[in-house]
């Protein structure tokens, strides 16, 4: 008897699985998210494969900890700094890598510039493009610079097309751009599909493993900013990374999301020139240029992404409603935790906001969700408010609680370091950090506060 052909209804937001119709994912909750696709049940007899390569009928022996051989990461060098920051060191070999971003953010251009490098060092790189063609990939690579013999490229979107040619060729690194435009012959949905994705996905991950090769993937977003395609594809890649900011801006950070080779909090800072991105050494100079001066509602506050110190300007601009209601917004930070702070300013400070729209902006396209910031945000505040500026040497961090008083954060010594190299004079800190901070960094001013009440006293 011929095998049955079900269909059953993704969602593209999640992956969730329904054998009908909803019209809200219970998984996600997101509205008219559901595709009907045919799903064919696995042929009889056919071997499958794991995620190492390795067939089910091989038998795996179980190890002890002591039988298991440690060898060190190979891991190599992309020759750029900011990139083997977030990679926790360089690239290593046998890894899946997932780069999701918003189109034009410069996510091609990236592993472009990362494959040349990469060839330069004598290694075999093979860029896989399902989207554009090859004379269009040599325009891009012109304007980029030189590039190395061993750089092969394939315009191709069948897996198993690209899978002889992988076994031919046997690269180290391989780059699929993009993950949406690749097809599994086994799989009778569209290209881009919950099921296509996954699939094709699993495909590349056997690949990266059985052959110990190192493999980029170029995700697409929606409109949250999130991969598209099931939330299993993020688990099924050792690293995911996201690139932020404004793609008409100048400005891109890379951050990592997920990490099993390094830490996830750190990020990478690239400028978009015309011969590609472009690392920034100082991301502090570079989110603090073009800061105005003796401007009311302005302060620098430090924040940590992974080990790096960053100072950030936060602005804010406290005006009267036209309306009944005020109006909240915050860019770059969370906006429930500014309506907390507001809440904190009204109850221990005794600023009236009720009757004024609050607008809160972290300048440079920084998206930071670090307790660290809320000292900074209410001085921000504060200051439009009462339209008083604050010192433009300045710099003030900590966390501000429910009763108004001003806690300790991690890594306050490299805070008060970055903010001296940087030129500041004066910064407001947690009292409980004050005798420290005062005998590890010379050379600045250290003001401790117990609360907001002795913070908005100093400006």
């Amino acid at each position: 008897m011929a095998n049955k052909i079900k269909t059953v209804f993704f969602c593209q937001s999640c992956g969730y699985e329904s054998s009908k119709w909803m019209g809200q994912c219970p998984g996600c909750k997101q509205w008219n998210t559901f595709a009907e696709e045919v799903v064919k049940p696995a042929v009889k007899g056919s071997v499958k494969t794991n995620s190492i390569g390795l067939s089910d009928g091989e038998a795996s022996k179980p190890l002890t900890l002591s039988e298991i051989v440690m060898k060190d990461e190979d891991r190599a060098d992309t020759h750029i700094n900011e990139l083997n920051r977030v990679l926790g060191g360089g690239l290593v070999r046998g890894s899946l890598i997932l780069v999701g971003g918003d189109p034009g953010i410069g996510k091609s251009t990236l592993l472009l510039q990362v494959a040349g490098n990469l060839a330069r060092d004598k290694r075999d790189i093979l860029y896989i493009s399902g989207e554009e063609s090859l004379r269009q990939i040599k325009l891009r690579a012109n304007r980029i610079g030189d590039f190395s013999e061993t750089l092969k490229f394939l315009c191709e979107t069948n897996l198993s097309n690209i899978e002889e040619a992988i076994l031919r060729a046997k690269p180290e690194v391989i780059i699929i751009d993009s993950i949406q435009t690749m097809f599994n012959e086994s799989v009778s949905s569209a290209p881009g599909s919950v099921s296509q994705v996954r699939e094709s996905t699993a495909v590349l991950l056997r690949i990266a493993k059985s052959m110990n090769i190192s493999v980029f993937i170029v995700g697409h977003v929606t409109k949250e900013g999130q991969v598209a395609g099931p939330r299993v594809l993020e688990h099924m890649v050792d690293t995911v990374l996201y690139f932020e900011g404004d793609r008409h801006a100048s400005y891109r950070i890379l951050r990592a999301v997920k990490n099993r080779f390094g830490s996830t909090n750190e990020i990478g800072v690239f400028e978009m020139q015309e011969q590609g991105l472009v690392e920034v050494a100082n991301p502090s100079e570079f989110m603090l240029d073009g800061r105005p001066e003796n401007a009311s509602g302005s302060i620098v506050t430090c924040s940590v992404e992974g080990t790096r110190p960053i100072l950030i300007e936060v602005q804010a601009l406290v005006c009267h409603t036209n309306f009944g209601f005020p109006r909240r917004q915050a860019n770059g930070t969370d906006y429930n935790r500014v309506n907390l702070l507001m809440a904190v300013l009204e109850k221990r400070i005794g600023l009236q906001l009720g009757d004024f729209d609050a607008y809160v902006n972290l300048a440079g396209g920084m998206k930071v969700a670090e307790p660290s910031l809320d000292l900074g945000i209410c001085l921000a505040i504060i200051s439009s408010f009462k339209n008083k500026p604050v010192s433009d040497d300045m710099v003030a961090f900590g966390e501000v609680g429910l009763s108004g008083e001003v806690r300790a954060v991690n890594m306050a010594e490299s805070r008060v370091q970055e903010a001296q190299k940087l030129g500041f004079k004066t910064c407001i800190v947690p009292k409980a950090l004050e005798n420290k901070l005062r005998s590890a960094v010379k050379g600045i001013e250290i003001i401790g506060v117990s609360s907001v009440v002795d913070a908005m006293k100093l400006i």
